[in-house]
């Protein structure tokens, strides 16, 4: 049996152990859409796709140095094609990539596709001194006719979706105005499509950017990489950097509160060490252990900082005894937990890993405060002689009595007043309101189709020898082209609803399966072969549909339409992509964030009764929670905050309160001792909240400042309750005895 120096040496040791794993396994946050929420579809696509673009898919917008036409340059566009070989096979030592795990899996230019277009009538692009070689003899119908090859219409869809709107088309529809059969496409810039391959599952495609430097400097294009990924990666960047300014900050802020707080340095300097300690320790055995951490997981660091420093003001500031401190603060992290342990069921994935990491360092907190650091709190307070008086009883008046009623109804009113709307989960969420980033997208977004869509996945369960199913499936993909939330390419001769799945051309032949039809088809321009196998068995189909990448609304619309129209079909599937996903987690969020209050609050009373046995005050503390929750997540609403990444605050808010409140209702009456140790507490904690609330990276700010406000209603309420018990206890008579289990614990 271990003495109780032994334990506490070996969970030292233990510790110990876990934060020089750090150094092994170093943490890396990842920021990307799979981090942020589960989708089934891209998991399955990920899993079986045969020849589908992954989620992983960038963009790279490219000029000319001159800024002078692009497209309309023969000898550009064959230095474009000639770059575009030497990405993929490294030839050009100027142009290699040289990132290790990561690679070019495939590039999709118009170009190419342009190639393919020609070849088909007999004409080759790359061998061509002028574009007369090639245009000649004319198309007087260009690509978009109806007379037109699979290949051209291939060709024609590209050129409106890589090239921005205000280029001419030339030969690849002449029945635009203004464009000519025997002229080439010309446009001054045009995006590619990039594919990486990584040996890691979440890669940095940041290295995108440095193959984009190099390349331009030693080309005569200039090559920059857009898009949603890219800025995914910024705001990783960014957030990174920010933790960075705040966490050091916060760590010599936190030294300077709690010298002034305890008025000793000795104490100070152990309890920042049992800080460190505790974040070290986690991180390093969370990132041993495989997690994948998220940029968002780094807002829980400041967190757990200043929870983790509260019970040093308890043992040393207030008029408890040990055990009392003991029973409090075993209380606290029982309710802050049983509060944010809500998360863990959230669908968003990064919701979950935050919660989990600040359930951790929250457990750990109290841990290395109850064993570590408690004999030498105790033994401080002794040698200081830092003991207060526990009849230093504060004044009280009948009057206080309604403190209590009247701040609850001053916090529903916020939560009442509050505006209704929940932000829906997308890249501009991570990004501040003027970054260039954000601008650089929304120009792309006015210029090109491509940019100012999203892809809308639809998984469909089909047999692949099977013709039924074929047909079934076409008659499907036909009517999913009418919905009006598709994108389509006008020609002006027929419109092209962007519906790219199974090829859709009227001479399969009688007897033709979904297998067979793939096989024969040499793809489009973001599906190379849309069927899902698994054990070399076709299993589904997974169609790309474009639809408007602006309109949240139109997105929840085709989800619930495309479920009805596959139910009227008689096809089982299901419909995924980042914006669908996204709008309809929000809106979920939307319709279950009052009920998810309600449950924290049912939790804490749950677990405050069970801990105390005391049914009314184990009320009273729900009550004060549910307040507080009600009123932070109002907060949010009035400072524009509410999303996704509210609910981890409003949950932790409720904790603070829990804790607060479990404090202020003690069968003690309340000393100033006590207040003292209640308000520095909460000011330790909100000195790091603040700092977190300048921050740049919009999660990380919201969450400061709801935090901040967080407790500030919770220690304002438990003031306010603790004024009420002074006048409940002016006779209190006998305290009933507390569980031995918390003695236990």
């Amino acid at each position: 049996m271990m003495t109780p120096e032994q334990a506490r040496a070996a969970l030292l040791v233990g510790l110990l152990a876990c934060a020089g794993l750090l150094i092994a396994n170093p943490v890396e946050p990842a920021m990307n859409a799979a981090i942020l929420f589960d989708d089934v579809v891209d998991q399955r696509i990920e899993e079986e796709s045969v020849g589908l673009s992954r989620r992983s898919n960038l963009v790279l917008r490219i000029r000319h140095d001159d800024g002078g036409l692009l497209t309309s340059d023969l000898d550009r566009v064959q230095a474009l094609m000639m770059l575009e070989q030497e990405a993929l096979d490294g030839s050009n030592p100027d142009t290699a990539w040289e990132a290790e795990d990561i690679r070019f899996d495939h590039i999709q230019t118009p170009f190419n596709l342009w190639s393919e277009a020609f070849a088909s009538r007999n004409r080759s692009l790359a061998e061509a001194s002028i574009w007369a070689d090639v245009l000649q003899p004319t198309l007087e119908e260009g690509w978009c006719g109806n007379g037109s090859t699979p290949e051209e219409q291939s060709a024609f869809e590209a050129t409106l979706l890589m090239l921005p709107g205000n280029a001419n088309p030339g030969v690849a529809c002449p029945a635009f105005a203004g464009a000519d059969a025997t002229q080439p496409p010309a446009a001054t810039e045009l995006i590619w499509m990039v594919w990486l391959d990584s040996d890691e599952e979440e890669a940095d495609w940041g290295a995108l950017e440095d193959w984009a430097a190099k390349v331009s400097e030693n080309t005569e294009f200039e090559v920059t990489p857009v898009g949603v990924n890219m800025m995914f990666s910024k705001a990783r960047d960014d957030a990174n950097e920010d933790l960075a300014k705040v966490i050091f900050p916060s760590v010599i802020l936190l030294g300077a509160m709690l010298i002034i707080g305890l008025r000793d340095l000795r104490t100070a300097a152990a309890t920042l060490g049992g800080v460190v300690l505790v974040i070290s320790a986690e991180l390093g055995a969370l990132s041993a252990l495989g997690h994948t951490f998220s940029v968002i997981d780094g807002i829980a660091i400041p967190i757990i900082m200043g929870v983790t420093v509260d019970g040093a003001f308890w043992y040393c500031r207030s008029s408890r005894d040990r055990d009392e401190v003991r029973r409090m603060l075993f209380i606290a992290m029982m309710t802050t937990v049983a509060a944010v342990s809500l998360a863990l069921f959230s669908p968003i994935r990064a919701q979950r890993s935050m919660a989990m990491v600040m359930i951790v360092g929250i457990i750990l907190g109290w841990l290395v405060t109850r064993t570590l650091l408690e004999p030498y709190y105790l033994r401080r307070r002794a040698e200081s002689m830092m003991d207060v008086d526990a009849s230093e009883i504060l004044p009280s008046h009948p009057a206080m009595t309604w403190a209590w009623p009247v701040a609850l109804l001053l916090l529903c009113s916020i939560a009442v007043s509050s505006p209704a709307g929940v932000a829906v989960l997308n890249i501009d969420e991570f990004l501040p309101e003027d970054d260039p980033a954000i601008a650089e997208m929304d120009e792309l977004q006015s210029n090109y189709v491509l940019a100012s869509s999203t892809i809308a996945w639809i998984v469909v369960d089909v047999e692949g020898d099977s013709a039924e199913d074929l047909e079934n499936l076409r008659d499907f993909q036909r009517q999913l082209g009418h919905h009006p939330s598709v994108i389509r390419l006008d020609s002006g001769l027929y419109r092209v609803p962007m519906v790219i799945g199974i090829p859709m051309e009227d001479n399969l032949g009688a007897g033709a399966t979904i297998d067979g039809v793939a096989l024969d088809d040499e793809g489009s321009l973001m599906v190379e072969d849309a069927r899902l196998r698994w054990d070399g068995v076709t299993t589904g189909v997974a169609i790309a549909v474009l639809i408007d990448g602006e309109n949240t609304d139109a997105a929840l619309d085709f989800t619930s339409d495309v479920n009805a129209l596959l139910d009227e079909n008689g096809l089982q599937g299901e419909v995924g992509g980042d914006l669908p996903v996204g709008a309809e987690i929000a809106r979920a969020f939307e319709e279950a964030r009052v009920t998810q209050i309600l449950l924290a609050g049912t939790a804490i009373f749950l677990v405050t009764w069970l801990v105390l046995g005391q049914p009314e005050r184990a009320a009273r503390i729900a009550i004060g929670t549910i307040a507080v929750g009600a009123a932070v997540d109002g907060m949010s609403g009035f400072l524009g905050g509410r999303g996704i990444f509210s609910a981890p605050a409003v949950l932790l808010g409720m904790g603070f309160a829990a804790d607060y409140l479990a404090h202020a209702s003690a069968e003690h009456a309340p000393t100033r001792s006590d207040t003292a140790a209640r308000w520095w507490s909460a000011l330790t904690s909100i000195s790091v909240f603040v700092l977190l609330g300048f921050a740049t990276f919009p999660p990380a700010r919201d969450s400061g400042q709801l935090l901040t406000i967080s407790i500030l209603f919770s220690v304002l309420l438990a003031t306010c309750l603790s004024l009420t018990r002074l006048v409940e206890l002016k006779d209190p008579g006998p305290a009933s005895p507390p569980p031995t289990s918390i003695e236990d614990a």
